[in-house]
């Protein structure tokens, strides 16, 4: 048996390994259990259900995506126009790596976010929320204009749907992705400016 303390960062990373190799449909608390050398009851001390312990892994994993993200979306170094840029390439960018490296666990939790809306929901919060930032940035600086930074962030993320949502996946490999990536964002840092 485990003779080191169990966390739940720990059971976390477990449960990622334990996704990978045997697919959402399959893995059990006790195969994580199994994974970490401990009963499953102690798993289930951090995690009240399997349910909460697929939750709090797929929120981890979201958060990967999200933290880098708000770095960009916070840093005042850039300006607006590039911030926007940057942060859009490199959403575009972490997802094509996640599912260019390790396609078994993209695919998990492309089911693992279905089952849990909540926190698909909430991360697409947090993202609608760091393009606020940099577009009200924009604002206040004269680089852009918008009645509704709020609205105009729906409307930039929903815009660039292609280059985030996993029901695109298939495309991003295309040779020619990141350069139409480019060219969106290049639009839409024209439309946002002050005339």
């Amino acid at each position: 048996m485990r003779s080191v303390p169990l966390d739940a960062e720990t059971i976390l990373t477990a449960t990622e390994d334990v996704l990978r190799r045997h697919g959402p449909a399959k893995a059990t608390v006790l195969d994580v259990a199994r994974a970490l050398g401990v009963s499953h009851a102690s798993v289930y001390r951090h995690f009240p259900s399997k349910a909460a312990l697929r939750e709090a892994v797929t929120r981890r994993w979201l958060g990967r995506a999200r933290d880098p993200l708000a770095a960009i979306a916070a840093d005042p170094r850039q300006a607006p126009p590039e911030r926007l840029r940057t942060w859009f390439t490199t959403l575009f960018a972490a997802k094509r790596t996640l599912l260019s490296e390790d396609p078994e666990l993209f695919a998990t939790y492309r089911v693992l976010t279905a089952e849990h809306s909540s926190a698909a929901a909430d991360h697409v919060t947090d993202l609608i929320e760091q393009l606020r930032v940099i577009i009200a940035d924009g604002v206040t600086s004269g680089d852009f204009t918008s009645p509704d930074p709020t609205a105009t962030a729906r409307t930039v993320f929903d815009a660039t749907m292609a280059y985030h949502h996993p029901a695109h996946a298939p495309e991003w490999r295309s040779p020619g992705a990141e350069a139409a990536l480019e060219s969106v964002c290049a639009l839409l840092i024209n439309g946002l400016r002050s005339r």
